[in-house]
């Protein structure tokens, strides 16, 4: 599989084929690809609220109403919708929680490097918190995120539709996000373009590589 052609053909789905459905393996798959993306010091700030069913979807769907009533059909039509929601904070029992999974998967040679990191990592989460952008800084984990799973997404031939328009209050209620120390970040719909997607067929335009590179 050629990267440049899935980076040249991939697009922002503007329809789905709503009788399509990801096959399951596919989507476990794009599922790995979120929990598998990297963070800065591997702080995982971030929770996926997954629908692939019409119930699911039309939860998400609410936060699609009225100025961003054009993102309505993305969601109820696609195969799957993801919500990827972002911590407000980094508390010690988290990083503690963060610090037993590393030795259980066997990150550390012994118990002082088990404690540099765990020192080296709330030194640093410290630090957003003394700047007071610990929410930013999530959220920025939660596009990287992102990132992975629209890559992953054009690599398994999947279509996928990222949306920063929703109204986060709604969702945040609909969710209960605040209650559990969360925020959203972005929403993504995942599933099989139909024809009605003019965007398919559309040659993707960028800018010229001379006016966004400079080498040094």
């Amino acid at each position: 599989m050629d990267l440049m052609d899935i980076l040249q053909h991939r697009h922002t789905t503007k329809a789905y084929d709503k009788d399509r459905k990801i096959p399951v393996a596919i989507a476990d798959q794009l599922l790995e690809s979120l929990r598998y993306s990297p963070s800065s010091v591997n702080s995982q700030p971030w929770h996926f609220f997954v629908a692939d069913n019409d119930a699911g979807k039309a939860r998400i769907a609410k936060a699609t109403s009225g100025l961003f009533a054009f993102n309505a059909p993305r969601v109820m039509d696609a195969s799957h919708v993801v919500v990827l929601s972002a911590r407000t904070s980094l508390p010690a029992d988290y990083l503690q929680t963060l610090a037993d999974q590393e030795q259980a998967d066997g990150r550390y040679a012994n118990e002082e490097a088990r404690a540099t990191a765990h020192k080296g990592r709330s030194g640093f989460v410290g630090l957003h918190e003394q700047a007071g952008d610990v929410p930013t800084w999530t959220q920025k984990q939660a596009y990287i995120a992102q990132g992975f799973l629209l890559l992953s997404a054009a690599l398994l031939g999947v279509d996928a539709t990222p949306m920063e328009g929703f109204d986060a209050d709604i969702l945040s209620r609909e969710l209960g996000l605040e209650e559990k120390g969360l925020a959203p970040a972005v929403i993504v719909a995942l599933g099989y373009h139909s024809d009605a997607d003019f965007n398919a067929s559309l040659p993707k335009s960028r800018l010229p590589e001379k006016s966004i590179f400079t080498h040094l």
